[in-house]
């Protein structure tokens, strides 16, 4: 693993969304770029992470209308960072430690160029393992 760097492995599709989006938009855009997180911003900040996890565990579980409520809600505001040229092994234990499944990319400037899931390194360092074949054929990883 340690001879992959994040940037190899990573998803440099980032979508960024206001936190006054609904759930439903957020849903929509989600589907159509075939991805499984959104960046979320407050004015120009970087305000969370919002996955697809999110909306099904934090709002469809809780009956929120996904037509109103919007997703600076329910995101995960604690945002978890890598450098880029980091290993991909550093980047799973950083995972495993703060129990997360996906991290945003930075570069040395610390400028967001990319998010690295669990899936994301699976299906790249070991695409025989169950996870590397699940994520393979999931769009979200």
């Amino acid at each position: 693993m340690s001879d992959y760097r994040v940037a190899d492995v990573m998803t440099r599709q980032v979508i960024y969304l206001p936190a006054e989006t609904t759930l439903d938009e957020a849903a929509r855009v989600m589907k159509e770029a075939d991805i499984g997180d959104v960046v979320v911003t407050d004015g120009a900040t970087l305000a969370g992470l919002l996955t697809d996890r999110d909306i099904v565990v934090r709002a469809v579980a809780a009956n929120s209308d996904p037509t109103t409520t919007t997703i600076g809600s329910i995101t995960t505001r604690e945002v978890v960072m890598i450098e880029q040229n980091c290993s991909a092994g550093d980047a799973a234990a950083l995972m495993r430690e703060r129990g997360v499944r996906r991290v945003l990319v930075c570069d040395v400037e610390r400028k967001l160029v990319g998010i690295v899931s669990l899936g994301d390194l699976a299906v790249q360092l070991d695409p025989q393992s169950a996870l590397g074949q699940i994520s393979e054929q999931s769009p979200t990883g």
